[in-house]
């Protein structure tokens, strides 16, 4: 299935909206310090934005000619930070909303440890490297090179295998 422009539009319209649903989530965490009702269920949007802009972005790289080949390892090469990335930070979310709710239900007090403190800044350090990551294979896997079975795509298929000849 090829990649048109108008499909290629969408998809990476829904991209950046999932972004900014992620940041606006990180900025309003602090407005939310009245209800832990409202902080869970903003959690809960943050997890299942991450989730499912880790599936479009996977589904992009299935619907290239590079992956429908078999030559997967390609796409992997070039994407292989982009997806460590967006692993590691869905991660240290999740670790960061986890420990925020349990310390906000289990305490009178707002008060945040100091380890609790380096995860949350390291976490908020790591969201603009998750965005600048994720957008750049958002935009790099648009590259029609991805789509079309084109000469450059040969030579690897006929390096990778051989016995087709």
């Amino acid at each position: 299935m090829r990649l048109t422009t108008s499909k290629y539009t969408i998809i990476l319209s829904l991209q950046t909206l999932l972004l900014i649903t992620d940041w606006c989530i990180n900025i309003s965490l602090l407005l939310t310090r009245g209800s832990n009702a409202a902080l869970l269920t903003l959690f809960i949007i943050q997890d299942v934005c991450l989730l499912l802009a880790l599936t479009i972005l996977l589904l992009t790289f299935f619907s290239t000619y590079i992956f429908q080949t078999g030559l997967v390892y390609l796409l992997y090469e070039r994407f292989r930070i982009t997806l460590l990335v967006c692993m590691a930070y869905f991660v240290l979310t999740t670790v960061v909303n986890i420990w925020l709710l349990v310390v906000r239900w289990n305490s009178l007090k707002h008060a945040w440890s100091t380890s609790f403190l380096i995860i949350f800044i390291i976490q908020r350090f790591f969201s603009s490297i998750y965005y600048y990551y994720y957008k750049r294979a958002a935009l790099r896997i648009s590259d029609p090179r991805f789509h079309d079975d084109i000469e450059w795509d040969q030579n690897k298929m006929h390096q990778v295998r051989p016995e087709t000849q």
